[in-house]
């Protein structure tokens, strides 16, 4: 039996889908090529983005041609999915499998860097956000674990480590409550070897002096820092149930450029948010314009089922959002 996994999304996705490769290899199943391939194909899904979720129902079409060639082609549905989602790509899927696969140290791993969940799930419940829908809420990993699976990867030969959650901050490991995330970089930094420890993702709410601390001190922690802004306007921040304001936020930027002069900045923003105002967008593009970022992520608003932010109505249009989009983009481009 072949299987094909085709993997949508973040870094975590990204994870998972060597350690699903690990638990179908152990079962005797071989990588094939190509979907077309496959006797098993299994899709993690992606769902931050409606994009992401209609290119899920897209492969309707394509695995019913594969399985009049191949009447024992089945399909499994795995990662970030919403309840609404689940009941109907039933009608698509053979099965659906949880997607807690955090535990498993993976055998074989593919590309430059090794990605290393450290906790899976959230507990913040940012207005626009389905994580804590569609991953639970916050679970740590054993720390020993943590260590360990970068420690072989190390020893295979991996010259980068991203630690990987959807908060990292709020990382504890359930064996040692005092091994926090700083002391877990600083326990990482220690493996002996030549490498990098990049993280993702932070949040600037909890973003503590001890971790900047931690980032300035080593030579094998990344001063490559990606911190989500999200908006510039303190009522919009607000209302995404993100609890800092944008002066927090300058602030903290301050400190880190302080204890970390080298450091490469880069956020990620929302554009469109129910009921942003001009006004209010200006004042993400004054502080774009005051931080001056490496590198940004800006993202087109768009309601996720299930969320707060989809009770209130998406009232910007596409096209400004596409000027907000652009407009960031040049700004960002200059600095």
């Amino acid at each position: 039996m072949n299987y094909f996994i085709a993997t949508f999304g973040c870094q975590m996705n990204k994870a998972d889908s060597e350690r699903i490769a690990d638990l179908l290899e152990e079962k005797g199943y071989k990588a094939a090529p190509k979907m077309e391939k496959a006797d098993l194909v299994v899709v993690n899904m992606c769902s931050v983005r409606q994009p992401a979720v209609d290119r899920i129902y897209g492969l309707s079409q394509k695995f019913r041609e594969i399985k009049k060639k191949n009447p024992k082609f089945k399909t499994v549905l795995t990662g970030c999915i919403t309840q609404k989602d689940k009941i109907k790509l039933k009608k698509i899927f053979d099965d659906i499998w949880e997607n807690d696969y955090v535990d498993i140290i993976p055998k074989k791993r593919k590309g430059s860097a090794a990605y290393i969940p450290i906790s899976n799930g959230c507990n913040n419940f940012c207005s626009y956000c389905v994580v804590p829908f569609t991953r639970g809420r916050l679970k740590c990993r054993n720390h020993e674990q943590i260590i360990e699976e970068a420690r072989r990867a190390v020893q295979g030969g991996f010259k980068e480590l991203w630690l990987l959650g959807q908060n990292v901050n709020d990382y504890r490991s359930p064996a040692d409550s005092s091994m926090d995330f700083p002391k877990l970089l600083a326990e990482t930094a220690k493996l002996p070897g030549e490498f990098k420890i990049r993280f993702t993702s932070p949040h600037p709410a909890n973003f503590t002096k001890e971790l900047i601390d931690t980032i300035a001190k080593s030579e094998k922690i990344s001063k490559y820092i990606g911190l989500p802004l999200q908006s510039g306007d303190d009522e919009i921040l607000k209302k995404m149930n993100r609890p800092y304001t944008a002066a927090d936020y300058v602030k903290l930027i301050e400190i880190i450029r302080k204890k970390i002069p080298q450091v490469n900045l880069t956020t990620d923003v929302i554009v469109g948010f129910p009921g942003e105002s001009e006004e209010q967008f200006q004042n993400t593009v004054r502080l774009f314009r005051k931080i001056k970022f490496n590198i940004a992520y800006i993202n087109k608003y768009s309601s996720r089922p299930g969320t707060a932010a989809s009770r209130l109505k998406d009232d910007i249009p596409i096209a400004e959002k596409k000027r907000r989009e652009k407009i960031l983009m040049e700004i960002v481009k200059k600095s």
